[in-house]
C-alpha cells in the first residue's frame, strides 16, 4: 500500500465513532480509505453503523499533520503499518470477530503456524519451568510462540521458544515506542529481530489496562489454539482462553496443584473441557489435522508398541535415529549413568545453548528423559 493510501487508512482510524467495524463496512463498500472522504455525506449516512454525526466527523477532519507525524515515526521506529486488505496480514486474523483494522509491527510478520501461550503474571518457578520447556518444543517443531510480553508466563514463553532459536511474536497493549513491562527491553529487542512485535495502537498510546482485554482477542486470533499455564480464577488469561474458543480456536491448560490459587483458573478448564497438557504431544495431536489441512507435516509420536520391539531387539538409538555428533556425545555420557545438565555442558565441551536445545530435540525424540533437578539420563536403550 502506498503511503499516501495509508494516511487515509490512519486518518479514518482516528474519526471519533470510527471503530474497527464500522471502518471495515466504509472500506468494503466504499472501495478504499480516500473514497471514503471523497464521499457524499448523503451516501456515508447509508453505510451500516455510520449515522449523520460520524459521517460529519469525517468530512471535517482536519487531522492531518498528526497523521503525517504518525507515518513518520513510524518510518524512524522501523515499524510497518499493515492493514487487514494488505497481503501481509495475518489470514488467522481476518474472520474473527472486531478484526483489527490495521497492525503496527516491528519484525517480520510471515507466519499463520502459532500457537499462543498465557498465563499469569505472579507465575511459580514451576509455571515459569513447564512454559520455557512446553514453548522450547513447540519452536523445534517450527510452530510460532504467542504471547503478550507481559511479566511472568509470557515472558518465559517468548524466552523458550528464542532459547532455540525459534519465531515468536508478542501483541503488545500499547503503542509500540513503548516497552512495558520496562524491564524486557532486551527480550523487546530478541523479539523484534527473531520474530515480531505488533499492536493495533498507535505511537504514545500507554499500557492502559482497558487495553490488554482487546488485545487478547489478537493474540488467540492469529493462533492455531491457546495454551495456559497457571491463572487464578480472575486471570485475564481465561479471557483469552474464552476469546480463543469463540474464535473455534483450542484450548489447552497445563493441570496444577488444587491448593494452589494460581491453578485455580487453569485446573477450571480443564474440567469445563479445555484440552490438558502432559507433553508437546498433547498440543500436536489436537492440532495435527489443522496443520496437515495447511500443508505442514508435523510427524506424529512413534508408535510405542515399534519402540518396545525396538528396545528389546537390542536396536541401538543410532540405528534408529539419526544423531547428530553433539548428539551422540551426549548419549554416550549418558550411558555411564544420569548427569546435571552443567556437568552435560562441562564434560562434553559443547556450547551451553547447543546442549539445551540438542536435550530438548533428544527428549521429542524419546532418546533422554528429564529427572528432577535438571538431571538427565538415557532411556532404557543399549548404546
Amino acid at each position: 500500500m502506498s503511503n499516501s493510501e495509508l494516511k487515509y487508512w490512519l486518518a479514518l482510524r482516528s474519526v471519533p465513532g470510527v471503530g474497527n467495524i464500522a471502518l471495515r463496512s466504509l472500506i468494503d463498500i466504499l472501495g478504499g480509505a480516500q473514497e471514503v472522504f471523497r464521499a457524499p455525506f448523503s451516501l456515508l449516512t447509508k453505510i451500516p453503523g455510520i449515522g449523520e454525526q460520524t459521517a460529519r466527523e469525517i468530512l471535517a477532519f482536519k487531522g492531518w499533520a498528526e497523521v503525517e507525524k504518525e507515518c513518520l515515526s513510524a518510518g524512524k521506529r522501523g515499524v510497518s503499518i499493515i492493514t487487514y486488505k494488505d497481503d501481509g496480514f495475518p489470514r488467522n486474523l481476518l474472520n474473527i470477530y472486531d478484526c483489527p483494522s490495521l497492525l503496527y509491527v516491528k519484525g517480520v510478520l510471515k507466519d499463520h503456524l502459532c500457537v499462543a501461550v498465557v498465563g499469569s503474571r505472579s507465575a511459580s518457578q514451576y509455571g515459569k519451568f513447564v512454559t520455557e520447556r512446553i514453548c522450547r518444543e513447540l519452536a523445534l517443531n517450527g510452530l510460532v510462540v504467542v504471547s503478550g510480553l507481559a511479566r511472568g508466563i509470557d515472558t518465559a514463553a517468548h524466552r523458550g521458544a528464542l532459547a532455540v532459536n525459534g519465531r515468536t511474536v508478542a501483541v503488545l497493549g500499547c503503542g509500540l515506542d513503548y516497552i512495558y513491562p520496562p524491564e524486557n527491553a532486551r527480550l523487546y529487542g530478541a523479539i523484534a529481530e527473531a520474530g515480531a512485535l505488533i499492536s493495533e495502537y498507535g505511537f504514545g498510546t500507554p499500557p492502559h489496562r482497558f487495553n490488554f482485554p482487546a488485545r487478547n482477542r489478537i493474540i488467540s486470533g492469529l493462533s492455531l489454539g491457546v495454551v495456559v499455564v497457571e491463572a487464578g480464577e480472575r486471570s485475564g488469561s481465561l479471557i483469552t482462553a474464552r476469546l480463543a474458543l469463540e474464535q473455534g480456536r483450542e484450548v489447552f491448560a497445563v493441570p496444577g496443584t488444587i491448593d494452589s490459587p494460581g491453578s485455580r483458573g487453569t485446573n477450571r478448564l480443564i474440567r469445563d473441557g479445555a484440552k490438558l497438557v502432559e507433553s508437546i504431544e498433547d498440543i500436536l495431536e489436537e492440532l495435527r489435522p489443522q496443520l496437515m489441512g495447511l500443508g505442514e507435516n508435523i510427524s506424529p509420536a512413534p508408535d510405542k508398541s515399534d519402540k518396545t520391539r525396538q528396545e528389546t531387539s537390542g536396536t541401538s538409538p543410532s540405528d534408529r535415529i539419526d544423531l547428530s555428533g553433539g548428539e551422540e556425545r551426549i548419549c554416550l555420557l549418558l550411558a555411564g549413568g544420569s548427569f546435571h545438565i552443567d556437568q552435560i555442558i562441562k564434560s562434553t565441551g559443547l556450547p551451553a545453548d547447543a546442549v539445551h536445545s540438542m536435550l530438548v530435540k533428544m527428549e521429542l525424540k524419546d532418546l533422554v528423559k528429564r529427572l528432577p533437578g535438571n538431571n538427565y539420563t538415557l532411556r532404557n536403550l543399549s548404546l
